[in-house]
């Protein structure tokens, strides 16, 4: 197993850490799950580099790394539901943006097609994590990034949906 796959199941690996801390009382919890949640999401980018610049990208790390992706941000997303942080509203249509292009993905990848990461795609990623964080930090307007994150999610799966539509009006 190569480096860049290790990393990404560690960040797998992670998520329970993270939720033990965020939802535990316990001495600096907060900030503890806060620093796991944000070293999970470094990593993120940080296996990508170093699959593709060492010539390491295997079919295993295309599967697992946005798995280990959706599961960082699912758990913190409704571990902030549970804490009251996030209205449920707002995590559901994020969620079912997540669930729809991930079909819409399998679709594709049925017909032999994949689906690169748009621009709106990796602009989603970025501002969803710094929404988490500053919901867990309690950062003064941190409703709002949540909210700008949303409508960042919404703008992002129809865009996928837009470009992809082969893959959505294909006949069996």
């Amino acid at each position: 197993m190569n480096l860049a796959n290790k990393i990404t199941i560690t960040r797998i690996f992670l998520v329970p850490v993270f939720l033990f801390f965020l939802l535990v009382k316990v001495p600096y919890g907060n900030l503890i799950a806060t620093v796991i949640f944000s070293l999970a999401a470094l990593t993120d980018s940080l296996d990508g580099y170093i699959a593709r610049s060492r010539n390491q990208v295997t079919k295993f790390g295309k599967f697992l790394d946005p798995l280990a992706d959706k599961l960082i941000v699912t758990a913190a997303l409704v571990a902030l539901v549970e804490l009251r942080k996030v209205p449920s509203w707002l995590v559901v249509i994020i969620l079912a943006r997540e669930f729809a292009i991930t079909g819409l993905r399998a679709v594709a990848a049925s017909e032999g097609n994949v689906i690169a990461a748009s621009n709106w795609g990796k602009a989603k990623t970025v501002t969803q994590i710094v929404a988490i964080i500053a919901c867990l930090i309690e950062l003064k307007y941190n409703l709002y990034i949540m909210y700008l994150a949303t409508i960042i999610t919404i703008i992002s799966g129809v865009d996928y949906i837009l470009k992809n539509k082969k893959s959505i009006n294909s006949k069996e």
